[in-house]
Order: structure tokens, then C-alpha cells, then sequence
């Protein structure tokens, strides 16, 4: 997972910590999900739903990770949700595990909200095939912020 996310480097990247992980769960249960066998888990997602006037920011660069997440309140009327991380043990990659546990989170987090748009942030070729794979079997548009 480091060789993507190196939040302890990148003030811009969200840093996962307890608080986070509260507030994600008080947002929708299914924002942290994962595919685990019994020995812990194998696919790891995280997901931000968020308003659409939060995504354009975060597209535009005038808001970074940190920000959209403490700009997204626990109980907003959600329109778009924030692809944040995927990983995936390598001995279980590009076998669309990946791609099956973010579309049932976004599932599940549709029947409560009207979701319009799916956004990312690539940091990778990997990351960009989920985040196009993901958009095309739940049919949503897909946005995708621009590296500086």
C-alpha cells in the first residue's frame, strides 16, 4: 500500500486514523469495506461520499484530500462519491476482487443516497483501470483530478 499512499510524506493525502475511521462509519457503514477470508482482510476499500460542490473543488485542486474529508459533514445529502484507496494483497491481484468490493459498497451506499458521479485521484495505472471498471458497471460518470 506504501508504494501509492505516502500520507506520512503528503500533507495533501487523508491520514487514516480512528477519528477518520469514525467519522467514515457515522457517513455510511459501507465506506470502509473489505473482502477477508479469515486471515484478515485480502481487499481493503475506502470510499467518501460528498457533495458535488466538494468534488469540483477537490477536481479543481483548491481543496486537498484532508479538506474534502473535513468538508464532507456526517449527515449531508450526497451526490457523488470520492474513489479514495483500494488495496489488494498481490498474491490476489487482477482478479476483480477489487472491483466487486467497491461496487457493492457503492451499492449499498446508493440505496440511501442518490449518487451522480464517481471521482479519484490516480495514483497509478492500476488505480485508473479500477476507478474506469468501477464507473462502467455501476454507470455513473467518472471524474478524475488532475495531478499538480
Amino acid at each position: 500500500m506504501n508504494e501509492f499512499f505516502d500520507v506520512k510524506n503528503d500533507p495533501e493525502q487523508l491520514n487514516i486514523t480512528g477519528e477518520v475511521m469514525d467519522r467514515l462509519k457515522a457517513i455510511h457503514p459501507s465506506t470502509m469495506s473489505e473482502y477477508n477470508e479469515g486471515d484478515g482482510p485480502i481487499v481493503w476499500i475506502l470510499l467518501i461520499p460528498t457533495m458535488n460542490t466538494v468534488m469540483n473543488r477537490f477536481l479543481k485542486g483548491a481543496i486537498s484530500e484532508k479538506q474534502l474529508m473535513d468538508e464532507t459533514p456526517t449527515d449531508g445529502k450526497y451526490e457523488a462519491i470520492y474513489l479514495c484507496s483500494a488495496s489488494v494483497l498481490p498474491e490476489y491481484r487482477r482478479k476483480g476482487m477489487a472491483k466487486k468490493v467497491t461496487v457493492n459498497a457503492i451499492g449499498e451506499i446508493r440505496k440511501k443516497y442518490e449518487i451522480t458521479a464517481l471521482f479519484y485521484w490516480s495514483f497509478s495505472p492500476e488505480g485508473d483501470l479500477l476507478a474506469e471498471a468501477v464507473a462502467k458497471e455501476v454507470n455513473l460518470p467518472l471524474h478524475k483530478r488532475q495531478s499538480a
